[in-house]
């Protein structure tokens, strides 16, 4: 299964804000979007992600619903992002389509080893630094915490980098032997940046 490099993160304060920035992202060349709807009920998820999916198909994007793999089956995302608090992928997957993506959300080796063991598509890594988009944010990782536990998994497991990331840190991330990034705050104030984004990350055969 292909997954894109670049993932970029839905955020708004309401949810027809996550559709518009979901569908500026795709405007702007997003391969890969997450819908991250917290704290809402899951039938109303559902009604947002059968919009985004809509938007989605439209540019050919990837949908990765965060958190409802019930609701990444009925609207039939790609896959779905699942975090430390959530379902299990070994559950998810008994649920999902063959062709649906698990990604899971890890901070520590043990993090990423019981994933490895679940046999998830891809491993959210993180956080690089402080990033206020996310509550009880785990300790952050940093470069030499990105290099360490990559060096350590040695895993052809694409290993998604995200928290507080910009472009400035994507040549030192790419350093660490990472294989791509998810990004949220930095895209959200100028989607342009997906472009550039996406050039930086190609410049380095990482996995590909």
């Amino acid at each position: 299964m292909d997954i894109p490099k670049l993932h970029y993160i839905s955020q708004g304060s309401t949810p027809e804000e996550h559709l518009n920035n979901i569908k500026k992202a795709c405007i702007h060349g997003a391969t890969l979007v997450q819908l991250r709807l917290k704290n809402m009920p899951m039938d109303k998820v559902f009604e947002v992600a059968k919009k985004a999916r809509t938007i989605t198909s439209q540019h050919v994007t990837k949908l990765i619903i965060n958190d409802h793999y019930q609701v990444a089956k009925e609207v039939q995302a790609d896959g779905v992002h699942l975090g430390k608090t959530d379902s299990c992928p070994t559950i998810a997957r008994t649920h999902l389509y063959d062709w649906q993506l698990i990604g899971g959300t890890a901070n520590t080796l043990e993090d990423c080893q019981s994933l490895l063991s679940k046999k998830v598509n891809y491993i959210g890594l993180g956080p690089l630094r402080f990033t206020a988009t996310k509550k009880n944010l785990s300790p952050v990782l940093g470069m030499g915490g990105y290099h360490d536990l990559i060096k350590t998994l040695q895993t052809d497991t694409p290993i998604i980098g995200i928290g507080g990331i910009t472009i400035n840190d994507v040549p030192d991330l790419l350093q660490t032997g990472i294989y791509g990034i998810a990004v949220s705050g930095e895209i959200t104030s100028n989607f342009n940046s997906i472009t550039t984004f996406k050039q930086l990350l190609n410049t380095n055969d990482i996995g590909q």
